[in-house]
């Protein structure tokens, strides 16, 4: 693993950071997260380079969104991180303030791209863990940042890509997303350690369905259980729930092909303390014309109040 911070490289993890400018202080502010399914500038054996009509689609999707932070999963090397944001900035959204994060595989990355500076960064991408007497590094590591909105509000944010549902033949895949999700549920616990209230968003592609152990696990029990924020489509679902069930607005997220399955893996956690900050009127899934020529993915976004409640 690297670190490139301005360029300079050295050997832990890969960061780059940038305090230059100023940021407006905003009423309301946006969280999105989007799995690119492979956005990588250049072909390895395992995966193609994105096609320039996939980044088009990518684009004009995040477009839709103008989020104001956004989470990135299945991005390539750093270069492809700076060339997605580069391409953004000529449709209107400029992302001075940019991580990009390097875990154990080589191939695939997490990334997070933001209007507002970073007052702490606590990267995660050495974290292992033992699984039937075998040691196993988590692959895409944890992204865990402090991120400044307003002089006085800012917010952590956790981003992850939890282990895939693809098989390894040497560990049973659901069981090594669900160590993942214990470390993951680890940093979460530490953070409120300190402060019950503190204001905490985890997101990514956590690679399971809401009641498997690994989601569970990731939104814990009793006082410090997360908030699942469930993001629908904006299609005119206004029909309240079912009995005990939720209503049954379009969640999904993901389309696996194999199955000709759709269901929601990617998700937008939030603490106690932020839930009373979260918009749920800007809160969403994205639904566009041809949405799969961006990615397997649909992306979320999430809208919160830049003030304490």
């Amino acid at each position: 693993m690297k670190i490139t911070i301005g360029g300079f490289k050295q050997w832990g993890w890969v960061l780059a950071l940038s305090f230059i400018g100023a940021t407006t202080p905003a009423e309301v502010f946006r969280i999105a997260t989007y799995n690119l399914e492979s956005y990588l500038d250049a072909p390895t054996q395992t995966r193609l380079a994105k096609s320039e009509e996939s980044k088009a689609k990518i684009r004009e999707s995040i477009t839709a969104l103008r989020p104001d932070i956004l989470a990135l999963q299945e991005l390539g090397n750093v270069t492809a991180l700076l060339e997605l944001r580069d391409s953004l900035k000529t449709n209107g959204l400029d992302f001075p303030y940019w991580q990009h994060l390097c875990g154990a595989d080589t191939n695939i990355h997490v990334g997070l791209l933001s209007r507002f500076p970073f007052a702490a960064s606590r990267p995660h991408t050495n974290e292992s863990f033992l699984l039937n007497g075998r040691r196993f590094h988590v692959s895409r590591g944890f992204a865990e940042v402090d991120i400044q909105v307003t002089p006085g509000y800012t917010f952590t944010l956790f981003a992850a890509h939890l282990k895939s549902k693809r098989g390894t033949g040497f560990a049973d895949e659901a069981e090594m997303r669900l160590e993942e999700a214990k470390l993951l549920r680890e940093k979460v616990d530490a953070r409120l350690a300190s402060e019950a209230q503190a204001n905490i968003v985890v997101v990514g592609d956590f690679n399971d369905t809401k009641d498997s152990p690994s989601i569970r696990t990731v939104i814990g029990k009793g006082k410090l259980k997360l908030v699942d924020t469930r993001p629908a489509e904006r299609n005119g679902d206004d029909a309240p729930a079912l009995g005990s069930h939720e209503n049954r607005a379009v969640t999904w997220t993901h389309y696996y092909g194999k199955e000709d399955s759709y269901q929601r893996i990617d998700f937008m956690l939030v603490s106690p303390g932020m839930a009373r900050e979260w918009i749920p009127k800007e809160t969403y899934v994205l639904a566009l014309p041809n949405w799969g020529i961006a990615s397997d993915h649909r992306p979320l976004v999430a809208g919160f109040e830049s003030s304490d409640q």
